[in-house]
This record gives C-alpha cells, structure tokens and sequence, in this order.
C-alpha cells in the first residue's frame, strides 16, 4: 500500500465530514514552520533570502501545538528551514503524534542521522529528505560537498530502524532526465517508501533561469514518466498527468495553509502577500479569486504538488475512472 492504513482511514474520515458539512474551503495539509533558520543555502530555495530579517524568530512549542489545533488538519508537514535546528522539534512530533496527527519532517538529511536517536518509529511519522540529483548535482545545488553521500547514509540508518522514508526531488531547467532516472533507480533499491518529485517553483527574490516554464515541464515530466520504469512514484498518477500535460487543473491554495513565526501566510507556501495572525483570518480575509495560472503572473509556470494534489483528491469521486486508477496505484 502506497500510504499507511490509518492514513487512508484518517483521510477519509475527514474529507467525508467535510462534506457532509458542505464545507467548500478546508486545509488537507498544515505546512507548519517553526523555524527558518537553515544549515544550507540552495540554490533553488528562496525562503533564507525572504525571511532574512526575520531568521531568529521561532514559533514556541506551545504556538506550533495550537496552530495544528486551530488548523485542524489531519495531516501536519514540518519544514521550514530545517526544523531539526528547531530546539524542540523532538517534543513537537511526539505532541503531535499523540493529538494523533500525520507527520511528514522534511529535513535536508544533514542532521538526520544524529536525530534518528532521538525519534521513534510510527506509521503516522514519514521522513522526506530532499535529493535533488546525484552527488556532484546535489551537492552543488546544496552548496555542500559529500552533502549527498550523508543523506544516503541517514536514509540507510532510518531505514534500518524501521522509519518510513520518502524522498522529494525538484526538477529544474538543468535537470537531466536520465540522471534522476539513475538516481531513483538507486533509491528504489533502498526500499525507500516513495519518490515525491515536482518542478522547482520560480521564487520572486531568485533572479536566475534555471526555473522551467510550463511547455518545459510538460517536456520534462514526459521523459521521466513514460520510458516505462516502474518507480515507486508517492506523487499521485492524476498529478504526473498533469506535469505531462494531459490534465488541467486549478490549484487549491487554501489546501496547504502555512504557519510560520511571522503568521499565516497568504496565500500559499509559495507566494507571500502577507501574514494573518489566525487562521480564521487566513481562510476569511485572503481574496482566493486573485490567484490561479490566468489571475496572478507568479502563479503562471506553477505546477508545484503542494497546490494542484490537493485539487485531485477534492475533486475524486467525478470520474470513476480516475477513482479507479487513484485505487490501484494506492494499493499498489
């Protein structure tokens, strides 16, 4: 099964309540950042470069327990930054396993071996570490030589100790193809749990060009998807669809609110317009219709997984077809 029984049973359970409410607008996700202090500063991450006035501010323990409260997602990413240099990051997941909530800790991987002492195996708990190509590739992107083989080495260990890892690659206009092919040839052979990939998204503040365009993705995603090797791909079949170019979707923003030491932000992980200080502020202040590929220019070559997945598993149930296909690849 591509995703742990109870979250299928949790992820049911609330989409259905949802709509027996008839609640159009609902997080799926809470993008949660209690910090953004980092050890790295990639190439492709605009984060550092956005925050840096504002890199020492930490939500407490006690204010990350309360936006997962207030949010009420079933499902709680930890990013940043990188939230291993969160102070309390071991206190967290423990509190948010036990509300329970389902953790994805998105971690660099450059402290996750030493972590690993300290955290606990469970079905609700998924580690993401980030890969962005071979070593030579990552490590350039990461700025940190022998980067690589250290995230390999903690991917063995949590492996070893029972954890569920998956990996998250972005792709950009350098991007080759058969490297990453290579590359998750690789991981697949260390069991990992799944392979998240998506186009790099084009932050403002980054002025360089080795972010793709749409056409270029539609090309991109094409070469890795469709030369017949069987990864074991945790973005969903409708979403590589779309990065192909065989679907059209709107993005659901409002899907994956995000909590940083600043606010919520409006209106998405990607694009800040500004910070409310709830998230009942978030959801009823944030004017939605201003944002989508044809409304905002930033939104135009977006076709990041944070912003269209939750529109696939929204909208599930009008084709059965594409209920079908979602089935299979789940179970698979």
């Amino acid at each position: 099964m591509r995703f742990p029984p109870s979250l299928n049973l949790a992820l049911a359970a609330y989409l259905g309540k949802k709509r027996l409410q008839r609640q159009e607008k609902f997080p799926l996700v809470l993008m949660l950042e209690p910090t953004h202090l980092c050890n790295l500063n990639c190439t492709g991450c605009g984060r550092i470069q956005e925050y840096r006035d504002t890199l020492g501010h930490m939500l407490t323990l006690e204010e990350c327990l309360e936006a997962a409260e207030e949010c009420g997602a079933p499902v709680v990413t930890l990013t940043g930054g990188e939230p291993l240099v969160y102070p309390p990051i071991f206190e967290l997941v423990q509190e948010l396993l036990q509300k329970p909530k389902h953790i994805y800790l998105c971690t660099n991987g450059l402290l996750l071996e030493k972590a690993l002492t300290r955290l606990r195996p469970s079905p609700r708990l998924t580690l993401s570490l980030h890969l962005d190509g071979l070593a030579p590739t990552h490590d350039r992107i990461i700025g940190r030589p022998g980067g690589f083989q250290q995230v390999i080495k903690a991917i063995k260990k949590a492996k070893a100790r029972g954890f569920q890892v998956i990996t998250n690659t972005s792709i950009y206009r350098e991007t080759d193809i058969r490297e990453i092919e290579i590359l998750f040839a690789y991981l697949t052979q260390l069991n990992i749990n799944g392979l998240l990939v998506s186009p790099a998204f084009s932050f403002e503040m980054l002025e360089t060009d080795f972010f793709l365009s749409r056409e270029e993705i539609h090309e991109k995603f094409r070469q890795l998807t469709q030369n017949g090797n069987s990864f074991k791909f945790y973005s969903s079949p409708l979403y590589l669809k779309f990065l192909r170019g065989e679907r059209s979707y709107d993005c659901t923003p409002w899907a994956n609110p995000t909590c940083t030491p600043q606010g919520w932000r409006s209106p998405c992980y990607q694009i800040s317009d500004g910070h409310f200080p709830t998230f009942n502020d978030l959801m009823a202040k944030t004017d939605w219709q201003r944002y989508g590929v044809d409304r905002d220019p930033r939104c135009r070559q977006c076709m990041m997984h944070s912003g269209f997945e939750p529109t696939i598993v929204r909208t599930l149930g009008k084709d059965i077809r594409d209920l079908w296909e979602m089935l299979r690849w789940n179970l698979s």
